[in-house]
């Protein structure tokens, strides 16, 4: 209706107003003003109906639909690809903004990658796994027999587990094939690491001994401990085999040879870790390439410098309290730039170069959840129960998988963490693998590996 009809239907409708009665002229007023508001409306909507359908992906620059699409979450983004051809064309392009909704996830982002369908697609794949995650879905079990006692000592590399038992045993295992590969008789093992020739293994006998894999022969024997041997480490370039027992010393021996370099005291309590790595990071203490050895007991870390010199002392002590009221766990970690460790107030992260606390992670019960793997983006941790995913960044939970009723261990040497390159984000191939072992009152190994996507 145009203005001029407008106006003619309007001079009709007030002349036969004039004929009413009061109270019909009072119902036709009420249904005028509905009329004429609706009529009025809908000559506004005419006006304004091109305006309101304009296409802005389509009108706008690139760059700015590019920017106001990063504003959009992924769900939202993919419902606006169904728009129309167009619509799915300009998403699809937008390589930041699948680039950035990855890394949201906790997804790896190789910048040279410019291709936006490769991130849509990644994105896709990340969106199931983090789901499979939350509805614990995307881990299986499995398990390994063949140990006859106790098994007191898990190490694992590069797809191999090694089990070190109360049998007098050491067996190398397949964890994808499950079987075993290497089985040689040893003594009580309380620790265990390995590479392709050799294994290392330290005893509750006091002990620690050099073992070929081929052969199972023993190909050094190192004696001087007074209490039982808790962990190992060693480096080959260096030659140097590091130790941590239940007699409150450190000691450093001579891999080839044997004989004890040194002997290091200062702990009140069982040393249940050892770890030896280099520097990353320059200080006033150390520079990067530094060999660096890091001990642990139940209250203190303590940092020595270790080289080819016989005397050493020790850098610095880390603890969590002063007065030795809080207990730390067994598990440390050591990537040259960061040191790790849990303990009963929360997991706490040391920056290498000051020595000063730069992180502490609070759990809702830091006294019975333990740190397995520490990364940049993830972080795995378990307790008596349940195995959990955190994502660092927000310190929430993403999901969790149940465990059976395993062996605990106060050294924390009976359960460990497999593959760990993920916990510094997913690519959608380093998800695959063993992701936890620990050992079973019944003597078998429980596995929980990735399950592939399906």
């Amino acid at each position: 209706m145009d203005k001029a009809a407008f106006e003619g239907w309007l001079e009709s409708v007030s002349a036969s107003f004039l004929t009413l009665n009061d109270q019909q002229r009072n119902q036709s007023l009420d249904r005028l003003i509905s009329l004429s508001g609706a009529v009025q409306l809908r000559h506004l909507s005419n006006g304004l109906e091109t305006l309101l359908k304009r296409d802005f992906l389509r009108l706008l620059p690139l760059e700015l639909a590019f920017y106001l699409l990063r504003w959009l979450d992924p769900q939202t983004l993919l419902t606006c690809c169904l728009v129309c051809k167009q619509w799915n064309k300009v998403i699809s392009a937008c390589t930041e903004v699948w680039q950035g909704v990855c890394r949201d996830l906790g997804w790896k982002i190789d910048e040279s990658i410019q291709d936006a369908t490769h991130w849509k697609s990644v994105y896709l794949k990340a969106k199931l796994r983090m789901k499979q995650l939350k509805d614990a879905e995307a881990f299986e079990t499995s398990s390994l027999i063949g140990h006859s006692s106790r098994v007191y000592a898990l190490y694992y590399k590069d797809g191999l587990l090694c089990t070190g038992s109360d049998d007098l045993s050491a067996k190398l295992w397949d964890v994808r094939t499950g079987q075993c590969i290497y089985g040689i008789q040893t003594h009580t093992c309380a620790t265990v690491k390995f590479d392709e020739q050799k294994l290392v293994t330290g005893s509750f006998d006091n002990t620690i001994a050099c073992w070929e894999w081929s052969t199972g022969a023993r190909i050094q024997h190192f004696r001087g401990h007074t209490g039982a041997v808790f962990s190992v480490d060693y480096n080959d370039d260096l030659d140097t085999l590091v130790s941590g027992s239940a007699d409150f010393t450190v000691k450093v021996w001579s891999l080839s040879t044997g004989a004890c370099l040194n002997t290091l005291t200062g702990h009140t309590e069982w040393v249940t870790k050892v770890l030896l790595q280099k520097s990353q990071v320059e200080s006033m203490m150390h520079s990067p390439g530094d060999y660096i050895l890091l001990s642990a007991d139940k209250y203190e870390i303590k940092v020595w410098p270790i080289g080819r010199e016989i005397n050493c002392k020790s850098l610095k002590t880390l603890c969590v309290s002063e007065n030795r009221s809080v207990c730390l766990q067994p598990r440390l970690q050591f990537d040259g730039r960061h040191i790790v460790c849990s303990s009963d107030l929360g997991i706490y992260l040391w920056d290498f170069a000051s020595f000063e606390i730069i992180r502490v992670i609070k759990t809702q019960d830091p006294a019975s959840l333990s740190l397995l793997s520490l990364g940049e983006i993830f972080a795995l941790l378990f307790d008596q129960n349940y195995l959990y995913v955190m994502d660092l960044r927000t310190e929430r939970i993403l999901g969790s998988w149940p465990l059976p009723a395993y062996r605990k261990s106060k050294r924390g040497s009976s359960f460990l963490a497999g593959v760990t390159s993920w916990l510094n984000g997913l690519d959608g191939e380093n998800d695959s693998g063993l992701v936890f072992a620990t050992s079973m009152p019944d003597h078998s190994i429980h596995l929980v590996m990735w399950k592939e996507y399906g």
